[in-house]
């Protein structure tokens, strides 16, 4: 979709104008106080320069005293305004990103890479509630405050208030101008180096104790930095033009108050201006330019808010653009037929056609090396990623016909790297289901293994795992994500790996009892697909797809 993503984006801050507008309240009331600060003091020392009678300042004095308090205390209220907006406007921006990316194509989210997905639901949400404080209540206030400057600059000297308003021009427009320069440029060359960073760095986080068995978590702990080090790089790069737009307001400044200096002596020497004139024309502008002094930062922030707004709603028209339009329920026995089917990521690595027919209670095994496409043919058959050819049809309908919720309810996928939550066992658990009871877990959990764990916890089932995944070792971590996919009201389990980094018996023993229709683990109305790199013995699966490595730039055959 066309258009400028931060107009875009910002609907999903949902911002009330009343909070806005009482930010930008306590925003002008507190540069509105130091500017009648600057402008008063000024007078009250030309005025005290003449020895007038004490009583005759009393008033100024009391209330130089009152601003100087407001400003502190409009500055406050200002921050709270601002702040509570923004706040409120990230919580809704990420409460309605989850909603349209559960409720549209899981391919959208599934596609990208958990340090991608966590950037752009993290930080690049962070960096669009940022444009509140940053710049949108800013950028109100500073415009606010040069009309009043320049206004009442113009009733002392015509002449000060244009040579004013050029300078509030270069300070508020140039410098601005050149920080968002350099922030797209910045943010440009450095945005793939910290989604690389994330990614690396969250890979290293969950996955430490594997990496290391397998020699790679140096590795991986290098590529981290290498990232981190590019996006400094990058933001290194960008210092040249920030350097010029952060001189650009002091050199205003200067210009701004010498030639008020300047005209401020023409006027008082030719008796057109009286010396407490005199004192508002020079101080007064040094105040005006405390409003524009952020906005090269406001630039930046806008600047960093459409970039950041163009990833979001990368996603969320991707969610969108590429959804099911389904509204067929599941009301059979949820029979899934694959004719043809080829899976992939992308169509230049994609697997051989698989024909495959999952009956009720059906045993199915998935068997191939790493990169043979195994874990794609199951979110394929899942409906998280979309056929690259073949179709796949459930009841009878075609899977992009089906009510996306319907086939959620009825055909489960379960990752190899699924969540563990930092709450007790039982709730980890019920992400499956809601309302599975104590009994329940206890029953299952002890099916799969954990039954000398749980009894072990201080709690039991109602202990927290404090750090998810990090309180468990790989083993317990399969068997809870098992046990999870196990209490689902899926009837069809697509099963990734989950014996991976269990011992090779305890794990043949698993998958021999997830594929035997009276293995005690799933009822033999459910049907169940596993995938494995190792497939033991004597199994009572039904069929055993074999994948085989995942062709890359082999052209599809023609419809």
């Amino acid at each position: 979709m066309s258009g400028d993503p931060l107009l875009r984006a910002l609907p999903l801050l949902a911002l009330q104008p009343g909070r806005v507008l009482r930010a930008v309240a306590a925003g002008v009331a507190t540069l509105g106080s130091a500017l009648a600060l600057a402008a008063l003091s000024a007078w009250l020392i030309t005025r005290a320069w003449q020895m007038p009678p004490v009583l005759d300042l009393s008033v100024a004095v009391v209330t130089v005293r009152a601003l100087g308090i407001s400003r502190g205390v409009f500055r406050y209220l200002e921050r709270l305004a601002t702040h509570d907006t923004a706040l409120r406007g990230m919580t809704s921006a990420r409460t309605q990103l989850y909603q349209r990316l559960a409720d549209g194509e899981p391919a959208a989210a599934a596609g990208l890479r958990r340090g991608e997905l966590l950037a752009r639901t993290g930080a690049d949400v962070d960096t669009l509630g940022d444009v509140v404080v940053r710049a949108l209540v800013p950028i109100a206030v500073a415009f606010i405050l040069a009309l009043s400057a320049v206004g009442v600059l113009a009733f002392i000297s015509p002449a000060a208030a244009l040579v004013l308003a050029v300078a509030l021009a270069v300070s508020g427009v140039a410098a601005p101008w050149l920080s968002a320069r350099a922030a797209r440029t910045a943010e440009t060359s450095s945005a793939q180096a910290r989604a690389q960073f994330s990614e690396n760095a969250v890979t290293a986080l969950d996955h430490a104790a594997e990496l290391r068995v397998a020699g790679r978590l140096d590795r991986t702990v290098s590529q981290a930095v290498d990232a981190d080090r590019d996006a400094v790089v990058g933001t290194d790069r960008a210092a040249v033009p920030v350097a010029f737009a952060d001189a650009a307001t002091p050199l205003a400044t200067g210009v701004s108050v010498i030639a008020a200096l300047l005209i401020g002596m023409n006027l008082y020497s030719s008796g057109t201006m009286s010396p407490m004139a005199m004192g508002i024309l020079v101080l007064l502008p040094l105040s005006a330019f405390e409003a524009t002094t952020v906005l090269p930062a406001a630039a930046v922030a806008l600047t960093r808010a459409r970039i950041a707004s163009r990833r979001i709603l990368a996603v969320l028209d991707a969610a969108v653009a590429e959804s099911s339009t389904g509204n067929r329920d599941l009301d059979g026995p949820a029979e899934i037929v694959a004719s043809a089917l080829r899976s992939g990521w992308t169509a230049d690595a994609v697997t051989a056609p698989v024909d495959l027919e999952l009956r009720p209670g059906a045993r199915v095994a998935v068997v191939g090396r790493s990169g043979a496409g195994k874990t794609a043919t199951l979110m394929t058959l899942a409906g998280l990623l979309p056929p690259i050819s073949g179709t796949v049809r459930v009841d009878g309908v075609d899977l992009s016909s089906v009510e996306s919720g319907a086939l959620r309810r009825n055909v489960g996928f379960f990752a190899e790297d699924a969540h563990l939550f930092d709450t007790s066992v039982l709730e980890n658990l019920r992400v499956a289901r809601g309302d599975i009871r104590e009994s329940e877990a206890l029953e299952v959990l002890r099916a799969v293994g954990l039954g000398d764990w749980v009894s072990g916890l201080p709690e039991g089932v109602d202990t927290t795992l404090a750090g998810g995944a990090r309180a468990v070792s790989g083993g317990q971590r399969r068997r809870l994500l098992l046990a999870r996919a196990i209490l689902s009201p899926a009837r069809v389990l697509l099963l990734d790996e989950p014996t991976e980094h269990l011992e090779a018996d305890e794990g043949a023993d698993l998958i021999r009892r997830l594929l035997a229709g009276d293995g005690g683990l799933v009822s033999p109305q459910r049907t169940v697909v596993v995938v494995t790199h190792q497939l033991p013995e004597n199994t009572g699966a039904d069929q055993v797809i074999r994948l085989e490595k995942s062709q890359r730039n082999n052209p599809l055959p023609t419809p």
